[in-house]
């Protein structure tokens, strides 16, 4: 192979290692965003878990209990199966959104793997290339 083939071919490995491993880094970066978004969703399934328990206790300690809910700066009065199955409502939906997520998190980390792995391919060929 001349010395020209040699170069522009290196040149077109370069590219392709460029290309990618930006598209490794952006994987990486939503993978990142996904995880933060993951734990945000666990915080907020615990504390609707937690005012949960909160309205079983009281439905069974004093049923006649009042409930609130704040809207804006004001304490609203709220029907307690209403709050109840309000409640119910964002648990699910927040477990929905886990699942969507987590999901999401396998296929990335996938896609890292495989992403990686052409990565580690193109960098062997350049320098077997290069000392060739």
């Amino acid at each position: 192979m001349s010395s020209k083939q040699n170069q522009k071919q290196q040149q077109q490995q370069r590219e392709r290692l460029e290309a990618e491993t930006m598209e490794f880094q952006q994987l990486q970066k939503e993978y990142s965003g996904l995880v933060g978004s993951r734990q945000q969703l666990e915080s907020q399934l615990q504390e609707n878990e937690v005012v949960e328990k909160e309205l079983k206790h009281l439905k069974r300690s004093d049923p006649s209990a009042r409930v609130y809910k704040m809207v804006g700066p004001v304490l609203v009065l709220q029907d307690s199966a209403e709050a109840g199955a309000n409640v119910d409502k964002r648990i699910e939906f927040i477990r929905g959104e886990m699942a969507r997520v987590e999901k999401r998190i396998e296929q990335l980390a996938r896609d890292q793997e495989k992403k990686s792995v052409a990565i580690f391919k193109l960098q062997m060929d350049m320098q077997g290339v290069s000392q060739a």
